[in-house]
């Protein structure tokens, strides 16, 4: 039987992750420090208040690609309450952040394109680009000893003719950056030259560790936004600044980080555009987002009520993402944590083999942590672990890593 060649060679886990699967079959109790839900934890989300006020609309469906406008309003809302101006239209809501990127991939390459993704970075980029019959050439973030990731503006020069997309992390899985006004500019100039479309993944955005930083669409915003910012299209008003950026940009979130429900299955898109180009981009997107119709409108009706209130809840997490850090900052020497800027995760640089650290922590330590090749780190001896677990909990798996000796 012929399979599709969209699909990778080989689908079986690597012999390494079989063999960490199966000593985790073995343990009955362990440190799990690759958690990447709240669900997992004690900082998952009640949902019943809003059960309560939503269960009227959970009988009802609107046939609509864009999705629901009650719940539109509520992401738009979600913007403005941190600065941002999207307006309902400038909204396409989809049934997860993967499937905003099938979309976008659909909606702005060809078979053989490529893409432009960061490294390090998360695996799933490539295998939704693979999907799609394209492919994903890296750019990289560096980091010195100790200091934070930053952009490395000499990579782009890799761009070929064929790559479409600029596809931007911030705050970053693993690494924690986040995109300075600088580095906004830097790209904003380079997708304009190269008449690419800029993606910005910010499932992560609500997250920031540091407070020197900014969400990205921040950078789109004037000082003093006002009517002359906004252009109205038929019957539809969108947010378009004036001296605004001559490239497409999409930014990625949803309910899996904002509210840390990844089983809801609500993300969406909010886009801008120059006003010449956004007729034709929200009439192809929906052209694709109607042929699948994934929305459930049980997740769209729980979105109005949870979206009111995101701060009071995000802030249990940030508060520990914030001490969870601060310990490993504390206990590790500074040259084997670089600063993390926002996103709940932090890789931690250790002398050694990444599968062997792995494989050690979890058969001597009972810790699993990520291996930093899952992320395409160049060197040896990246590990990644996730600033979720409870407090002590997580300094008591620190501590062991902290020991390990190789």
């Amino acid at each position: 039987m012929n399979f599709s060649k969209r699909l990778p060679p080989q689908l079986n886990p690597t012999d390494f992750f079989s063999h960490l699967n199966h000593l985790l079959e073995k343990k009955t109790e362990y440190i799990d420090l690759t958690i990447s839900t709240p669900l997992k934890t004690d900082l998952a989300i009640d949902l019943t208040p809003s059960i309560e006020e939503a269960k009227n609309q959970f009988k009802k469906w609107e046939s609509s690609s864009q999705g629901s406008l009650k719940a539109r309003e509520s992401v738009s809302n979600y913007y403005r309450e941190r600065g941002g101006y999207f307006t309902p239209s400038q909204i396409l809501l989809t049934s997860s952040t993967s499937e905003a990127y099938s979309i976008l991939f659909k909606a702005f390459t060809n078979p053989n394109d490529t893409v432009f993704t960061p490294m390090p970075g998360y695996p799933l980029l490539d295998t939704l680009a693979l999907l799609e019959n394209i492919t994903c050439i890296p750019y990289f973030l560096n980091s010195k000893k100790g200091s934070q990731f930053v952009l490395d503006s000499y990579s782009l020069l890799t761009v070929q003719e064929n790559t479409k997309i600029l596809v931007l992390v911030s705050p970053h899985n693993p690494t924690g950056h986040i995109i300075s006004q600088i580095e906004w500019k830097e790209i904003i100039s380079f997708c304009e030259k190269y008449q690419l479309i800029l993606v910005i993944d910010e499932v992560f955005g609500d997250y920031q560790i540091s407070d020197q930083v900014k969400r990205s669409f921040l950078y789109l915003n004037n000082e003093k936004t006002t009517d002359d910012d906004f252009t109205q299209i038929g019957n539809e008003v969108f947010y378009t600044p004036k001296n605004g950026p001559q490239c497409p940009i999409f930014w990625l979130n949803g309910l899996s980080k904002t509210v840390g429900s990844p089983q809801l299955k609500l993300g969406w898109i909010a886009y801008y555009a120059p006003p010449c180009h956004l007729s034709k981009i929200k009439e192809v997107l929906e052209y694709i987002a109607d042929a699948y119709l994934n929305l459930s409108s049980t997740a769209q009706a729980l979105a109005v009520p949870l979206l009111k209130n995101t701060l009071s809840y995000q802030s249990k997490i940030i508060d520990r993402l914030k001490k969870n850090f601060c310990y490993v900052k504390e206990v590790f020497p500074s040259q084997s944590v670089p600063q993390i800027l926002g996103g709940w995760y932090t890789p931690i640089r250790l002398n050694g083999i990444d599968e062997e650290i792995v494989i050690k922590l979890l058969k001597e330590h009972h810790i699993l942590v990520h291996p930093g090749f899952f992320f395409d780190f160049e060197e040896e001896g990246w590990i990644v672990i996730s600033l979720l677990e409870d407090c002590q909990l997580f300094k008591t798996a620190v501590d062991k890593i902290l020991s390990l000796k190789l």
